[in-house]
């Protein structure tokens, strides 16, 4: 038997149309009526946008004010209209006073314009509600309003200015049904337009963030990836020591003749230790192996295989010459293997990005470990797109902090590409 329940949501005993109407209201009430006269003062541009970039640096620092200099020129056109009409300086600086508080107060300026336009139709008269300095004041601040709010607000304001003239006009007899239309008529046409900026605008910080956070993402898994491989590598190098480790300690006591039961029990316990460690290295790096590697037949690289790389590059038509400086010794696997793929790594990206090109690699041997210097002049021929994804200096950067060491990758001064990197080695592994 199935047991079925009917889950409805709990909207305080109101209809859902009657739901719909109060959030209807609370919009315009969070919108209009809550902080409407707060501080917001106009920030003026951002000196780095993309139309101030391209004027010069002494211009710059003054076009950054250009918003409020066309809301001042605007204030400045309204008073105008006002002084012409009324021919009383004071009368005609009130409109123009609430274009400028759209500065300061933005939400403020809305209501100051609504209350002008009554104020003008009671004590100028002439059967006008929208005299010619107030319209184009109310239009005005329509229109910053709005660019400093957000197209829900715009919304509201025309309705509410459609509303006013229709209320203003059945109560102060003042109502000219011509000039209201052509208000509400060109107020919707800027306030379209300044909506459809608002969502081109909030759509492109859309995608800029979407931008980063994949960005970053990216350059986590590449790191991430770059991690998983040298673990690979190294698990390789460390498993081999480990082997040899356990395959010495058992064949140990066989080499003494006559060896004591605590020197076998020593190396017993070696030899478990040994395996013992391995086989938690094995299960401890096998969940970064991918499902289809397999584990390579043939030693890793090290640096004394480094001739047989640069004969490859060279066949692949890459001039390249090698230096070793320093007394030549064996060094760590962990390290031999490190420089080895950052040469190789730093020859594939000169071959993909500077086609044409020499190189040089050179190998310094010194008393605190070893210096890798690989260098290419500019590129000759064309430079195609690289299909990869940039992995390769995030790789050796990663083997070099591993090892704690130094990378540095630039561009050189004759156009070409630097990496340098040094892997110190202490006395006692270089020993060992």
């Amino acid at each position: 038997m199935t047991d079925t329940t009917t889950q409805r949501i709990d909207t305080g005993g109101r209809t859902p149309e009657l739901h719909h109407a109060v959030g209807i209201l609370q919009g315009l009430r969070a919108d209009l009526f809550h902080d409407a006269f707060a501080y917001r003062p106009l920030a003026p541009m951002v000196a780095e946008g993309p139309l101030t970039r391209r004027l010069p640096s002494r211009i710059r620092r003054y076009a950054v004010w250009a918003p409020h200099a066309l809301v001042a020129a605007a204030a400045l056109l309204v008073f105008v209209a006002g002084y012409e009409r009324s021919a009383f300086a004071p009368v005609a600086l009130v409109p123009a006073v609430v274009v400028l508080l759209t500065l300061l107060r933005p939400v403020a300026a809305f209501w100051a314009s609504l209350a002008t336009a009554g104020v003008y139709a009671v004590f100028l008269g002439g059967g006008l509600i929208w005299s010619p300095a107030v319209f184009l004041a109310h239009l005005v601040v329509l229109v910053v309003v709005a660019a400093r709010t957000r197209p829900r607000a715009a919304a509201w304001m025309w309705v509410l200015t459609a509303g006013y003239g229709m209320v203003s006009g059945t109560v102060l007899a003042a109502y000219d049904r011509d000039t209201t239309a052509q208000l509400l008529f060109f107020a919707a046409l800027a306030l379209l337009a300044i909506t459809v900026w608002h969502v081109r605008r909030d759509a492109r910080e859309e995608v800029t963030a979407e931008r980063t956070v994949t960005a970053q993402e990216r350059s986590m898994r590449t790191l991430l990836e770059e991690r998983t491989t040298i673990a690979r590598e190294l698990h390789d190098v460390v498993a081999h020591h480990m082997s040899v480790v356990a395959i010495q300690a058992e064949a140990a006591p066989y080499r003494v003749e006559n060896a004591p039961p605590e020197l076998e029990q020593a190396f017993a316990t070696i030899r478990e230790n040994a395996v013992a460690a391995l086989t938690e290295l094995r299960r401890v790096l096998g969940v970064v192996r991918a499902e289809d590697y397999e584990a390579p037949d043939a030693p890793q690289p090290t640096l004394a295989d480094l001739d047989g790389l640069l004969a490859n590059v060279r066949d692949a038509g890459l001039d390249v010459e090698k230096a070793v400086t320093g007394g030549v010794r064996e060094l760590p696997q962990g390290v031999e293997l490190s420089a080895y793929r950052i040469v190789q790594e730093a020859l594939s990206n000169v071959l993909r990005h500077a086609p044409g090109a020499s190189a040089r690699v050179e190998i310094g041997y010194v008393l605190g470990g070893l210096g890798l210097r690989v260098v290419n002049g500019p590129p000759r021929g064309l430079v195609k797109p690289s299909p990869g994804a940039g992995h390769g200096i995030t790789g050796m950067r990663e083997r070099v902090a591993m090892l704690g060491g130094e990378l540095t990758a630039a561009a050189t001064g004759e156009g070409g590409y630097e990496v340098a990197a040094f892997i110190p080695v202490a006395r006692d592994e270089a020993a060992a």
